[in-house]
C-alpha cells in the first residue's frame, strides 16, 4: 500500500462505463521517495485534505470487485494517525 493525501476531486462526464457512478480523487503521493500526483477511485468516502492509504495495480481492481476494471488505484482507507521515526527514514 501506498500512503497519499487527497488534493482535489475529478469529474469526467465521457469515461468508460466502468466508472460510472464511481467516485475520483486527485492524490499527491511520494512513493519511494519521488512525488507523484495519480487519480484513484474511492471506495470509503475520502475527502479533500484527508491522509490516505491507496492499493495499485491488480489489487485495486479486485478491491472494487472488477477485476476487468480500468482502474489503477484505488483508496482503501483513511488514516486517523501515523507515527515515523524519521531517523529511520535516513
Amino acid at each position: 500500500m501506498i500512503i497519499g493525501k487527497v488534493v482535489g476531486n475529478v469529474w469526467a462526464t465521457k469515461k468508460d462505463p466502468k466508472l460510472e457512478g464511481r467516485k475520483l480523487l486527485v492524490v499527491k503521493t511520494s512513493a519511494a521517495g519521488s512525488p507523484e500526483t495519480i487519480v484513484a477511485v474511492d471506495t470509503i468516502g475520502a475527502g479533500v485534505g484527508e491522509d490516505v492509504l491507496i492499493a495499485k495495480g491488480s489489487v485495486a481492481r479486485n478491491a472494487i470487485g472488477d477485476p476487468g476494471s480500468p482502474v489503477d488505484a484505488v483508496i482503501v482507507g483513511i488514516i486517523d494517525s501515523l507515527e515515523v521515526n524519521k531517523n529511520l527514514l535516513k
